[in-house]
């Protein structure tokens, strides 16, 4: 069995500090001391800016060797593809490949929103997109339900693409609770069961939930099934108030460390 590697995602929370962070450590070192405690991260700040080069390798040389990131593709590969969108594919590849470079890049999350529909014209999108951030370690997140089938996780096992099984609410709509592992990137994120808000809330309240030990201890088996391959990425998105970094540490404790 493969390694489970446990952390969240993101790390440069305001409200992490006192549930996780000294009070007093300036930001520019959150990223070093979140490496002492997880051996990756995902970044989410790439889906909002178009990451740099230059930005990412300063980012690696404040972590140690072994350190991992996994990066979140922009926002205009995902969910606002407009015509100059290869171009766009393009300047986030060549960013996220001075990880690869330095062997630092874990994958790249292509996270689809909820109204990227199962259609002919979305899944042409997504076979051209996926091309054109080859040969990056690729991980596909669908967030509508529709995704859901052997002929979809067989052409992304064909090409090498790695799947995002999800632990969300039950809500109509939302991909199953599911095991599958593609391409060899075995990876699941937590984002909470926060059924209220899923729908109507923003980024923090959507995510606002804190994992039981019970609901983590009853997750533990799935994740050793899809480790039986080879490595496992865990991400926990419930990020308010340093819920994630709990979570995170107490799954892996739950696993034994």
């Amino acid at each position: 069995m493969g390694d489970i590697l446990v952390a969240t995602s993101g790390y440069s929370y305001d409200d992490w500090r006192g549930a996780f962070y000294p009070e007093e450590l300036p930001k520019a070192e959150f990223l070093r001391y979140y490496a002492l405690f997880f051996p990756f991260v995902e970044l989410n700040f790439s889906y909002y800016a178009m990451p740099k080069a230059s930005n990412l390798r300063s980012m690696a040389a404040r972590t140690p060797s072994g350190f991992r990131f996994s990066i979140k593709a922009h926002r205009s590969l995902t969910h606002e593809p407009s015509g100059s969108w290869r171009s766009d594919a393009a300047e986030f590849a060549s960013a996220a490949g001075a990880l690869a470079d330095g062997d630092r890049l874990a994958a790249v999350l292509v996270q689809l929103p909820y109204s990227f529909h199962h259609t002919p014209d979305n899944r042409g999108y997504l076979a051209a997109l996926l091309d054109a951030l080859r040969p990056l370690p690729l991980v596909v997140e669908f967030r509508n339900d529709e995704w859901r089938g052997d002929r979809v996780y067989d052409e992304l096992d064909r090409r090498g693409v790695g799947v995002a099984m999800v632990d969300r609410p039950e809500l109509p709509g939302l991909p199953a609770v599911e095991e599958r592992v593609t391409g060899d990137l075995a990876y699941l994120r937590f984002h909470g069961r926060n059924a209220d808000a899923w729908w109507n809330g923003d980024a923090t309240s959507r995510y606002d939930y804190l994992y039981s030990p019970e609901e983590l201890a009853a997750s533990a088996p799935r994740l050793r099934r899809m480790a039986k391959g080879g490595n496992l990425l865990v991400a926990f998105n419930n990020h308010a108030r340093g819920n994630a970094v709990r979570n995170a540490r107490e799954l892996k404790e739950l696993l034994g460390g």
